[in-house]
């Protein structure tokens, strides 16, 4: 019984991949689908996920292939025509599926054929795993495998005929525990920050920072799949540019003008003061509608990429946001500036279909 339970189990979580697969890019653009998210799962929800079985009616009504039936005859139970008013009956709920955020990110891979991420492995630091390889006769209390142990005394109360069927009780002695052993392997100590950054200005409304907050959780879900442990940090920016936490990130909203240099000399000052190049893997990602205040400041920001950002990052991403208020001469300037730079990547968000072509373009180098 327990094992058809866990065929049937599996057949079922191959359904509910198989139909997250095929329904990706529409779960890609809920901004809702994240308000489910806790620890490491997310619950995704998918309607009418049933497992194929036939079924017999015992009305023995006619249907389908039963009588000649008429030329435009409607197949299946019909619906009656017109609207309803109020109710009192309960309606359906939505059934949710727990799915983890490991299993989340892979299905992502596979669908936008992402590579894996190849990290910049810190070069004098290792970190000690420890691995249960296997059972042993001596060892910590602690470690005591009861399964293992139980197995030991039943097996000799068995050959020393001291074993009753009818009243078992199973006793075990010193010689019959076993514990779980353990290998110990060093690792080359790999670890990352992601730097998110944003326009707040009078021209970045709600809609535009919904499209900022979707990218950014799928970028956190592919990220994390990749490394053990990451800081997040958050900028946000009008003329001046502040480090806040999450919840203010995608909240603030200022009625200033655009000073990106601000924010990109306040990324540096973070990198510098807390992720040296030489030991973590640092992923900028900048958002804005693409205005700014001056061709000069834009100069400024380039200058400021390639002296301080560019060679302490893996990866710097540029994400313009369809605005009417923005004037999208940002994205145009960095191209110019960063036509065939590995590190420098620009893509134009146009709207919440577009951010599966945008996270393609962001993770789609394996740096």
């Amino acid at each position: 019984m327990s094992l058809r339970i866990e065929t049937d189990l599996t057949r079922f979580r191959q359904i509910v991949r198989g139909r997250i697969r095929r329904e990706l890019q529409q779960f890609m653009s809920r901004g809702e689908l994240f308000g489910r998210h806790g620890g490491t799962l997310v619950s995704i929800p998918l309607p009418q996920i049933e497992l194929p079985r036939l079924e017999f009616d015992p009305r023995q009504a006619t249907g389908v292939g039963q009588g000649e039936g008429e030329p435009g005859t409607p197949l299946g139970a019909g619906q009656a025509e017109g609207g309803g008013g109020a109710g009192h009956a309960p309606g359906h709920h939505v059934p949710e599926v727990e799915v983890p955020l490991e299993e989340l990110a892979e299905v992502l891979g596979e669908e936008l054929e992402l590579p894996r991420i190849r990290p910049r492995q810190r070069a004098n630091i290792e970190s000690v795993t420890a691995r249960y390889t296997g059972v042993s006769r001596s060892g910590l209390e602690s470690l005591r495998h009861f399964k293992r142990t139980y197995r030991a005394a039943l097996r000799r109360q068995i050959i020393s005929g001291s074993y009753d069927p009818v009243r078992p009780r199973i006793v075990p002695i010193r010689d019959d525990r076993r514990y779980r052993t353990w290998r110990s392997s060093r690792q080359p100590e790999t670890s990352a920050a992601i730097i998110y950054m944003m326009d707040v200005s009078g021209s970045m409304g709600d809609e535009q920072k919904e499209l900022v907050r979707i990218t950014s959780f799928w970028i956190d879900t592919w990220l994390r799949a990749h490394y053990r442990g990451i800081e997040s940090r958050y900028i946000i920016h009008d003329a001046e540019a502040h480090e806040v936490d999450r919840e203010a990130f995608f909240r603030t909203r200022e009625n200033g003008g655009t000073v990106i240099s601000s924010a990109y000399r306040l990324c540096s000052q973070l990198m510098a003061r807390h992720f040296p190049a030489d030991a973590w893997n640092v992923y900028l990602f900048h958002f804005s509608d693409g205005d700014n205040w001056s061709q000069g400041d834009t100069e400024e920001c380039i200058q400021a990429l390639r002296r301080d950002l560019l060679p302490g990052g893996n990866l710097f991403c540029y994400g313009q946001v369809e605005s009417p208020y923005g004037t999208g001469q940002f994205l145009a300037d960095l191209r110019g500036a960063f036509p065939s730079d590995e590190k420098v990547v620009t893509s134009q968000i146009e709207g919440k279909d577009a951010i599966p072509a945008t996270l393609r373009d962001f993770l789609g180098r394996g740096r």
